[in-house]
């Protein structure tokens, strides 16, 4: 388990806006993290009736930059390259809010291609074994 004071400072998510909390697992093509934030009253995305389950795909998206960054320290790189979210497809919601969920949110991302021009991802949260949110996302370093 990786917490996140282990890797803050490989990606660019600072503060409140980095949502995930710890990482569970990892290797070369997947990662498991974990989330509790999505409670908070204060949550930079929550809006006036909560936050929304469209939120989730920026949950899935970090989860793809923790990896990248993960993957990028194992290989000697150091920080990964900074990369730009710039496709999401396939995204599907089973909720509207997820503000009222207790517990952790369970955050999946699968590495489908990955090189030094950009990557695909496919993501998926979960909340007690329930999934809540899944899709594709594409990442390019320009």
């Amino acid at each position: 388990m990786l917490d996140k004071t282990d890797w803050i400072d490989l990606i660019p998510h600072a503060a409140d806006m980095c949502l995930v909390d710890t990482v569970l697992s990892w290797d070369e093509r997947v990662i498991h993290g974990q989330s509790t934030n999505h409670t908070s009253p204060t949550h930079p995305l929550r809006g006036s009736g909560g936050l929304h389950a469209v939120h989730l795909a920026e949950y899935g998206a970090q989860a793809t930059a923790v990896h990248g960054a993960l993957r990028a320290r194992a290989a000697g790189e150091g920080a990964a390259r900074p990369g730009m979210l710039v496709s999401l497809r396939g995204v599907e919601l089973t909720v509207e809010y997820v503000d009222a969920l207790t517990g952790p949110l369970d955050i999946h991302a699968e590495c489908l291609y990955a090189d030094t021009s950009g990557a695909q991802y496919t993501f998926r949260i979960e909340h007690a074994g329930v999934l809540l949110a899944s899709g594709r996302a594409a990442v390019i370093h320009p």
